[in-house]
């Protein structure tokens, strides 16, 4: 849906006089407003317009991009009379000269289970049976490891991170705790992106062409 912005304050007229809606319903005089903020208002709108008219032509852009390399995934797979199931995996795409390259990635957005409170509830008991001081330091790295951020999300990262760990325990009750992990593991939402690079051809550094502000 395309986002309309209004490029002239909004007004409401009351009696022949020019009232702006402020934020929580309150009423303001147009003439009662500074000029500076006039001005404020005029440029922020002005901006807001271009980056809404710059968002859509990347979200077309972004379109285009993903079905071109879907139909020259799927002319590579008929001409080698391979059966293509889904879209799913990395691609790298290439110039002739190796100048210019795109990476196609899939992205996968994990979240865990109810089985995740079982692991930890094992975890724990590994670490109060486990006598030595590196307990502390597990310790420390298993509370990182389940603490929620601000949006009271799991970092899957940290969690998967646990299974590396190079523990030994004779019970096998923390090798229990990594596979209730695996377990718990829920693929919730995959996205694909698409990076486009330049590469130098002595060297081999590539630069990112940016597409997005921050890194333009």
């Amino acid at each position: 849906m395309k986002l309309a912005i209004s490029l002239t304050i909004p007004v409401e007229d009351f009696h022949g006089v020019p009232y702006v809606r402020l934020a929580k319903n309150e009423l303001k005089a147009l003439s009662a407003i500074k000029p500076e903020h006039i001005e404020e208002d005029e440029l922020v709108r002005r901006l807001s317009a271009k980056a809404v008219e710059i968002n859509e032509r990347l979200a077309a852009f972004r379109t285009e991009v993903f079905d071109e390399v879907m139909a020259y995934r799927d002319l590579l797979a008929e001409k080698y009379g391979v059966k293509r199931r889904g879209s799913k995996g990395n691609i790298t795409l290439s110039t002739v000269d190796t100048t210019l390259r795109l990476l196609i990635q899939v992205a996968d957005t994990l979240t865990f289970g109810p089985e995740l409170e079982v692991a930890k509830e094992i975890i724990d008991e590994c670490i109060r049976r486990w006598s030595d001081g590196s307990s502390d330091n597990i310790r420390a790295l298993v509370d990182q490891a389940f603490q929620v951020d601000k949006v009271g999300k799991i970092n899957a990262d940290r969690i998967l991170a646990l299974r590396r760990l190079k523990m030994t325990d004779e019970t096998g009750q923390w090798e229990k705790a990594m596979g209730i992990i695996s377990d718990s593991v829920r693929t919730m939402t995959s996205k694909e992106h698409a990076r486009f690079y330049s590469v130098d051809r002595d060297s081999g550094d590539q630069t990112r062409i940016a597409l997005d502000l921050a890194n333009a």
